[in-house]
């Protein structure tokens, strides 16, 4: 209860605005200045309980408190490793990201990215840190997670083993914001030893709150060279890489000084007229400032002799500063893979660049409500969760020259380095995108049911891999489309982060039913009820001819009792009163003749979709089927509302008894009536002190 409290809350930050670039979340609800300030006033030096100088935040498995690797750590602050340390010296570098002990290669990459951009540096590493101006052993680092810009303290002790630092490190020993930004990034993943193994692009997006895309060079889109060139001009950043076959090829250079293994920026696409054909060429940057390209058109090559004096004026840099042009033929067939990293309108700084449209939401599959599986679980697929997303204009400039509306769609699991500590794996994750039929058209108050989905072949599938995120680029019409993420197998539990980003405007928003209830209440006299009725009333309610709490439980179980083809577990004490509560018309407790006819006459029309529900007639109903169930009742639920219901009233096999069932629905008839009472003008909100909140709640 209390954590759908916190996420509700959660909700509510990012309504206002917190989260965004301009108002990060404070992780661990740590503010640096507050902390800053008191360490200051009471002249100590900072240190962070969240995140301790223990075995605890080194690891858990080979960083663990009984590894050799730690064995001998000691936990010491730059100043007591150097004379003068600096946080960043002379800017920062690719020199300043030295790899430790740590697997991290892949996040170090990421960092070093970080240095060839200034206005991404700034953002991740806010100004004005250092060890000399007001130092109180404390430091702070903004970084995107799971939709969300956070704030994150740490303080300066590093993990140290016979007086070097165990993990990053700058060349000279002296610089310490890499090694600072790393606790950082291992504080909000769990640990230092989780970071160990990962991709690239990972790192990419989490500096720059964007999606990236990752081509495999040998398998090269037709036209990967125009989509370069439209990524640019919308200030994508973009990195490629050679892989290896073996640990010993790290760092290798080709004869044609090309470095394997190792992170290099793409930073320009452009055509030139060459011996009268246009050749394609991409300008690649080494982030070391040296070892280039020595293979046609790099600098000095005899190619730049070919074309004629603007293109070369406009294109040629003879300089040994790591950056070189090559041809885009050579590109694919010497390079392994290309990372697109797609940014956000609020990451870029420039007016010449064109930014994406994005929208993102947050979701969870939940076993027995939301977890469906792919489209090979017929039976429970449609139960996952549903977006539209509605294609209205056409790209401007398409690059293979067809017409249609070009998207990304992003699916990412949360907190899958932080499940490592428990040995989980992450799951396997995608997506099926469906057209919406035009009857639901301009809708997103609906939900698409297995009547619809199924009878209809999807538009496209995503990859299911077990990675964080799955990115995949589509062309389709204009047109609304459904696209609904997945976990791979069903009934298993997660938490997502759907993105889309769109060339032009194309709304998305989840597919829900709206909240309502169609409550049909029977209006009848006294006469109307059959005598044989009245003469069991009379014999269950005794003199006083009203039905109390205790006696209404005894009947109901006597009732159901007798039959064998509903399962319960009885109706309890609770159970009953919630019913009393919400049939009592005369607030005496106790149900009349005619408040207990109304109870039958519910009871009766309950146990008819029950047992409709019953498919299999194992005298219970799947959970999966509630959504169903609780509609022919009269109610209309969304997914958060069905995840609480599957919480709450199913057992351990995801099943629904009779007894429950009824509770269920006595519980939703008299939260929907006490809402609609205290609701002000169809506002769809109610407010209330923490008085009226205990009253009601208790109640």
């Amino acid at each position: 209860m209390t954590s759908t409290a916190a996420r509700v809350a959660r909700q509510q930050d990012k309504d206002q605005g917190i989260g965004t670039i301009q108002n990060a979340v404070n992780f661990c609800q740590q503010d640096y200045e507050t902390l800053r300030q008191q360490c200051l006033q009471s002249k100590r030096l900072f240190e962070d309980d969240c995140f301790p100088a223990d075995s605890k935040t080194l690891g858990y498995n080979e960083l663990g408190p009984y590894s050799s690797k730690t064995r001998g750590v000691v936990w010491k602050r730059p100043t007591e490793l150097c004379s003068n340390p600096q946080f960043i010296c002379d800017g920062a570098t690719r020199t300043d990201i030295c790899q430790g002990v740590l697997g991290d290669c892949w996040l170090l990459a990421a960092i070093a990215s970080l240095t060839l951009d200034q206005q991404f540096l700034d953002r991740v590493v806010p100004a004005g840190q250092s060890f000399t101006d007001d130092y109180a052993g404390i430091f702070h680092f903004q970084i995107w997670q799971y939709g969300e810009w956070v704030d994150v303290v740490v303080d300066d002790r590093l993990p140290t083993k016979d007086g070097k630092l165990l993990f990053v490190h700058s060349a000279e020993g002296s610089e310490f914001w890499g090694a600072l930004l790393e606790k950082a990034y291992a504080k909000v993943n769990g640990s230092y030893e989780v970071l160990s193994g990962g991709n690239t692009i990972e790192g990419f997006e989490d500096f720059t709150g964007g999606i990236a895309e990752s081509y495999e060079l040998i398998n090269a889109p037709p036209k990967l060279f125009q989509i370069m060139q439209k990524a640019l001009r919308m200030g994508s950043l973009m990195g490629c890489s050679i892989d290896i076959t073996s640990a010993n090829e790290t760092e290798a250079v080709t004869a044609l000084k090309l470095v394997k293994g190792h992170a290099y920026s793409v930073t320009g696409a452009e055509e030139v007229h060459c011996k009268g054909k246009l050749v394609q060429l991409v300008r690649i940057r080494n982030p070391w400032g040296q070892v280039e390209w020595t293979g046609p058109w790099s600098d000095g090559s005899s190619e730049w002799k070919s074309i004629n004096g603007e293109e070369k004026k406009r294109l040629y840099n003879l300089a040994e500063d790591g950056e070189f042009w090559m041809a885009f033929s050579d590109f694919i067939k010497q390079f392994s893979k290309l990372e697109i990293c797609n940014l956000t309108p609020d990451t870029l700084t420039s007016d010449e660049v064109s930014g994406w449209n994005n929208y993102q939401f947050e979701g969870m599959w939940r076993v027995g409500s939301t977890a469906g599986g792919c489209l090979n679980h017929l039976a429970t697929f449609t139960s996952n969760p549903q977006f539209v997303i509605r294609l209205e204009d056409v790209d401007d400039h398409p690059v293979d020259g067809k017409e249609g509306c070009t998207f990304l769609v992003g699916l990412m699991q949360k907190d899958g380095r932080r499940q490592r500590r428990l040995n989980q794996d992450i799951e396997t994750i995608g997506f099926t995108i469906y057209k919406v039929p035009d009857e639901y058209k301009g809708r997103s108050n609906v939900r698409l049911g297995p009547e619809i989905l199924l009878r209809q072949t999807p538009v496209a599938v995503s990859t299911f891999i077990n990675t964080r995120e799955v990115c995949e680029r589509f062309k389709l019409p204009p047109g609304e489309y459904a696209i609904i993420p997945s976990t791979f197998k069903p009934h298993k539990n997660g938490s997502f982060l759907l993105r889309v980003f769109s060339e032009n405007h194309a709304a998305t928003s989840p597919l829900e039913e709206k909240i309502t209830a169609k409550l049909e209440e029977e209006v009848i006299s006294e006469k109307d009820v059959d005598p044989h009725f009245k003469y069991l009333f009379k014999q269950i309610a005794g003199s006083d001819m009203e039905v109390s709490v205790f006696e209404l439980m005894e009947v109901l179980n006597k009732v159901v009792s007798q039959r064998s083809d509903i399962k319960t577990h009885e109706f309890s004490l609770e159970t009953c009163r919630l019913i009393v509560s919400l049939l009592d018309k005369d607030e005496s407790s106790t149900l009349g003749l005619m408040e207990f006819h109304l109870l039958w006459i519910k009871l009766q029309k309950y146990l008819e979709i029950f047992k409709q529900r019953d498919t299999d007639h194992s005298g219970t109903m799947s959970s999966h089927e509630m959504r169903e169930a609780v509609t022919e009742a009269g109610f209309q639920v969304n997914s958060a509302v069905l995840q609480a219901i599957v919480n709450r009233y199913a057992d351990a096999q995801y099943a629904i008894d009779f007894d429950c069932f009824v509770s269920c629905l006595i519980k939703l008839e008299m939260l929907y009536k006490m809402f609609k009472s205290l609701e002000k003008g169809n506002s769809g909100k109610i407010e209330l002190d923490m008085q009226e909140w205990l009253c009601l709640a208790i109640y």
